[in-house]
């Protein structure tokens, strides 16, 4: 579920006004680049805010793209980039699908957010995308239930291209203090896990929209 975005990228997000959380986010960069985990700081829109040195590192094979690119917007990354499959595994179900479902919740909290509206409006370009959004997701849903839409605690693999780690797990863990929280950003980890997952079978083409794994066919 690969699509090449025809939007705009999201346009930048003010930096706070008080010196006082600027410097915080000054500082909490510096505790970002402490961990040795791919870690970010993204905004309502996932707009990224920060990343630290593994978190490039983890994407740093990552073609570019003008509107996708994970260290821009995770959301449209992962939705959208031609390569996100490369590095998060099972990406349909592990990845697509949640962070469709973030989406959708975003939409109904923040319904006017032109970001998130540009968003909706390159799913609905793309017949397999919006396959998934309108058909998929809440067939997913009812199939996994309510909790498997949080993103902490899940458990998802990776493709990591240092081969130390190679394809793997990680688990997801958000954790927000209250500094954040105010200014409106979140922050995610993947803990990269030391079991190996075997090697991936080579990616197939992508699918047409009736053969879309998660739209349950019309009989179903």
């Amino acid at each position: 579920m690969a699509y090449q975005a025809g939007g705009q990228r999201s346009a930048p997000r003010p930096v706070p006004e008080s010196p006082e959380a600027r410097a915080y986010l000054q500082d909490y960069a510096v505790l970002l680049e402490s961990t040795p985990f791919p870690s970010l700081v993204v905004d309502h829109v996932w707009d990224v805010v920060l990343t630290n040195t593994a978190f490039e590192s983890l994407f740093r094979d990552v073609s570019p793209h003008p509107t996708a690119m994970p260290g821009d917007n995770f959301l449209r990354f992962v939705l959208f980039h031609p390569d996100a499959g490369t590095v998060l595994g099972d990406h349909e179900s592990s990845w697509c699908l949640p962070m469709l479902a973030h989406f959708e919740a975003a939409v109904q909290r923040h319904g006017h957010d032109l970001a998130l509206q540009a968003i909706r409006r390159d799913i609905a370009q793309d017949p397999i995308m919006d396959a998934a959004y309108r058909q998929g997701l809440p067939h997913w849903i009812r199939a996994v239930g309510e909790g498997a839409l949080e993103h902490d605690g899940a458990v998802r693999p990776l493709l990591h291209p240092d081969p130390r780690w190679g394809a793997t797990d990680c688990r997801i863990v958000a954790e927000t203090p209250k500094n954040l929280h105010d200014m409106g950003y979140s922050r995610l980890t993947m803990v990269l896990r030391e079991s190996r997952r075997p090697a991936p079978a080579p990616r197939r083409p992508r699918r047409t929209a009736a053969h879309l794994m998660v739209v349950p066919s019309p009989e179903s």
